[in-house]
């Protein structure tokens, strides 16, 4: 964890603020996409290019997934969260478009006001 943080701290909390709310966005519609995959690839079981698109999609969707909870550490100390809002942020990588709620609802640096 100290690795972490020790390679963010050379970052300005702007620019990971920035960082953080497009990977939110981008892990989302890569959810979408995926969803896309998984209806193609049962309608068109035997199919090349549906076996193709998954397998891309879900390649990108794994790089947003791991960036995104890559990105929840530094958050966490940015945007001040105790413990309860830090695992609602984790476990909202493992739901769709969750990521969205957590962009527009706990990454905002001025919660309580």
């Amino acid at each position: 964890m100290n690795l972490i943080e020790k390679y963010f701290s050379k970052y300005p909390e702007e620019k990971l603020i920035r960082w953080f709310k497009q990977v939110c966005l981008a892990e989302a519609v890569s959810w979408f996409l995926l969803f896309t995959a998984m209806i193609w690839i049962r309608e068109d079981k035997d199919g090349l290019l549906p076996t193709i698109y998954i397998i891309i999609i879900g390649n990108i969707h794994g790089l947003f997934f791991s960036l995104y909870l890559l990105l929840l550490l530094p958050s966490r100390k940015i945007f001040n969260w105790d413990d309860e809002d830090f695992i609602f942020g984790l476990c909202a990588a493992f739901f769709p478009f969750a990521t969205i709620w957590i962009d527009k609802k706990l990454a905002t640096k001025n919660r309580n006001d």
